[in-house]
């Protein structure tokens, strides 16, 4: 089942999604089904997946990327998300990191750092969040405090995706007064150094492949040369980039999504029932129908959005929209992909019951669906 017709995409871009659909199932799809069991780190695959280019792909090609457009990013990361839609996090938390530093860094550090990103050789987290602080991040209590030519970071990370096995972390600290407007800085840590430790891999309902991670900063010291940005605008460069991730996760939610139903079409011509196949009742192709018509309508918003991005024009809104009705449609798709297969959708001889576990944080991680309409309901009602 084709992803998006070759008619409304470019030929670069029709390139890369036949690319990353290539790599996909040939890397990363075969050991999918294990990793999810075994909650493996994909050492091997992402080694093999950064030798073609896909986890720089944001990285200018100058500091050795791939330099993609961020409708092809959105293309690659749905190619990759059928396959294994934790594989697909752990990727996008990886680019993102680079992103960022594309986006807001110096010329130092970006030759520092993004070359390495690019090649895989540091694995890319970005530290937010916090036991006490999700949605709500204003309420991060992580402190950086200024010590020569140094900051010294103290605080706990939570729900840090790549955390446990990142060469490289960007970290919201704040370095400003209680309730000050600039409060919040960025910076630029190394997990290897003393002060960064990994407490805890949570074990999770789905997406194991993408580890996530507790995180406690004791101490931890960043030159002063790291800091992103200017002090206490680090939480607004952070703010800023999270459309583009939330039309991300709409293209990660959609990969998943096309995955169910292709299994879900494929169960359907196979099992038979009353003599015939289950696809010739009536019941099973009016799913099967409005199934496919849900995938197709979310993903022509994604790139919209996603276009919206390249050109550099506003898209709060249309980020959140993408985002909500992706993430909402992929769950209902891929609970009734689990209906389709019967009793054999719940075991995990068949991929659907992984597609299903693994769908459901999308409506939860980049913002939850609360927050996605409370996001939107501004935007309408400012005018």
């Amino acid at each position: 089942m084709s992803s998006v017709s070759n008619a409304f995409l470019s030929e670069q871009e029709v390139m890369i999604r036949e690319s990353a659909r290539r790599v996909a199932n040939e890397v990363v799809a075969s050991t999918a089904a294990e990793r999810d069991r075994s909650s493996a780190w994909p050492h091997d695959e992402i080694r093999a997946v950064a030798e073609l280019g896909f986890m720089g792909m944001l990285a200018p090609q100058a500091y050795g990327g791939s330099g993609l457009s961020f409708v092809e990013y959105c293309l690659a990361i749905e190619e990759f998300a059928a396959a294994d839609g934790g594989f697909a996090t752990m990727m996008h938390v990886h680019n993102s990191a680079a992103h960022v530093l594309r986006s807001f860094g110096t010329e130092e550090q970006m030759n520092s750092f993004l070359p390495e990103l690019a090649s895989a050789q540091r694995i890319g987290a970005f530290l937010l969040s916090e036991p006490q602080a999700g949605s709500d991040t204003a309420a991060i209590r992580t402190t950086a405090r200024r010590e020569g030519n140094s900051y010294v970071l103290n605080g706990s990370k939570q729900w840090i995706s790549n955390g446990s096995e990142a060469g490289f972390a960007l970290v919201v600290a704040a370095t400003g007064d209680p309730g000050s407007r600039d409060r919040f800085s960025l910076f630029i840590a190394d997990p290897k150094e003393p002060g960064y430790q990994c407490l805890r891999i949570e074990n999770k309902l789905g997406q194991h492949t993408a580890h996530t991670a507790q995180i406690q900063l004791d101490n931890l010291r960043v030159p002063a040369k790291n800091m992103v940005g200017e002090e206490g605008r680090g939480y607004g460069k952070a703010l800023s980039l999270l459309s583009d991730g939330r039309i991300a996760i709409a293209a990660l939610s959609i990969g998943i999504a096309r995955a169910a139903l292709e299994a879900a079409i494929h169960y359907a011509k196979e099992r038979e029932a009353y003599g015939k196949p289950i696809a010739e009742l009536q019941a099973v192709s009016f799913d099967l129908a409005e199934m496919a018509t849900q995938v197709d309508v979310a993903r022509q918003f994604m790139l919209y959005a996603a276009r919206l991005t390249d050109a550099k024009l506003p898209s709060i809104k249309e980020a959140a929209m993408a985002k909500l009705f992706a993430s909402e449609m992929a769950e209902k798709v891929c609970s009734a992909a689990l209906q389709v297969h019967g009793g054999y959708g719940y075991v995990n001889d068949f991929p659907v019951e992984r597609y299903y576990r693994d769908v459901r944080v999308t409506k939860i991680y980049e913002g939850t669906s609360h927050i996605q309409r409370l996001i939107i309901a501004r935007q309408i009602l400012a005018g």
